[in-house]
């Protein structure tokens, strides 16, 4: 059976000549230089347009102190 209906290369490539990606916006954070993705918070410092939105250390704590009381278990 011959498929009637077939699309030449040319037609497939043009179709798919909108199929690239585009790369990742990529700043540095204003607060502490590190590349961050754009419209999102710093995962090196936690600071959001200026704003402390990730309290990092605090949470750098907890995870201590659940590793402490694993090793005590």
């Amino acid at each position: 059976m011959v498929n009637h209906m077939r699309h030449t290369r040319g037609h497939t490539r043009n179709r798919r000549s909108h199929h690239a990606l585009t790369a990742a916006g990529v700043v540095l954070c204003v607060n502490c230089g590190q590349p961050k993705a754009k419209h999102v918070t710093c995962a090196n410092c936690g600071k959001y347009k200026g704003k402390d939105i990730l309290l990092l250390q605090v949470k750098a704590d907890k995870k201590e102190a659940r590793k402490k009381a694993a090793k005590v278990k």
